[in-house]
């Protein structure tokens, strides 16, 4: 017995004509009484009654016929499900991106997504810098979207995106322009910065920030949320410097000034990984700039 077979009797159960079955099954009538005479010898149970003029199903014939209707019906459907996933279509892609994107790339990247694979599950994480390169590597995300580039070897990397830094602060701070930002001026200022990493290049992005103002600063809280940040600068905690992306998360209460100081995002994704929701999504990604 195969499922073939079962295709067989239930469309001629529904029809109750060998003739008129052949033709819709595409086999000759000769054929497929053959097949249902193996699959009634391989059930030991007698499905149809048959004379010259009718077809009928018996008890047995109408019970399987219900059973098998519902089941091929199921099976039917993960036939399908198995081919989306083997094409790419359905699934899980899981996505770990900084909190400064939340507001203006990530959007678009689930906008593209959703509209090609819209049986596509998405899983949007954030992770902490030193975690990033596990939660790759070891299959808890399939992309991450970072400030840093990954010198892995099984970890492929490419920019998709720029932005610059910006400073942030209280939208009664007296200053309001690049200019007013002076080395004795800014000494004053207490400022709110991410966890300290020699490893990462954002850190030395930050840095180079301060070198380039001429300002060694004053830091006693140090958070790697950056809407953590926003909210103890809205506050008056002091001020910080971070992505000006931030400024898309529209936040009352903080002002943004953009630093001539650039900071790429990374798409990162394994190497070796052949999973066709991956390659799909990917393309997705890198077809065409942001």
């Amino acid at each position: 017995m195969d499922l073939q077979q079962i295709r067989y009797f239930l469309a001629l159960a529904d029809e109750l004509h060998f003739w008129k079955t052949a033709g819709k099954m595409n086999i000759t009538q000769s054929a497929l009484s053959r097949q249902i005479m193996a699959l009634e010898t391989d059930l030991g149970v007698q499905l149809f009654e048959r004379n010259k003029r009718n077809v009928k199903l018996t008890h047995a014939g109408k019970f399987l016929k219900e059973r098998w209707s519902k089941e091929l019906t199921e099976i039917n459907h993960i036939h399908q499900f198995a081919k989306e996933i083997h094409l790419g279509e359905s699934g899980t892609i899981r996505i770990a991106h900084p909190d400064s994107i939340s507001g203006l790339l990530m959007p678009e990247i689930v906008s593209r997504i959703t509209k090609r694979y819209p049986k596509l599950q998405i899983e949007l994480v954030q992770v902490l810098y030193e975690n990033q390169h596990e939660f790759l590597t070891n299959y808890k995300v399939d992309l991450e979207i970072s400030r840093d580039n990954s010198e892995s070897k099984e970890i492929q990397s490419k920019v998709i995106f720029t932005d610059h830094l910006a400073l942030v602060l209280p939208s009664n701070h007296p200053f309001k322009s690049l200019e007013q930002f002076l080395p004795e001026t800014m000494n004053n200022e207490i400022f709110i910065l991410p966890i300290k990493n020699d490893y990462s290049s954002y850190n030395m992005l930050i840095n180079r920030a301060f070198e380039s103002i001429g300002v060694k600063p004053k830091v006693f809280i140090h958070s790697e949320i950056g809407s953590t940040i926003i909210a103890l600068v809205k506050k008056g905690l002091g001020i910080a410097i971070i992505p000006d992306s931030y400024a898309h998360h529209e936040i009352p209460g903080v002002q943004f000034i953009k630093l001539p100081i650039q900071t790429n995002l990374h798409l990162n994704w394994r190497t070796n990984d052949n999973n066709p929701v991956l390659s799909n999504v990917l393309k997705l990604i890198l077809e065409q700039p942001f």
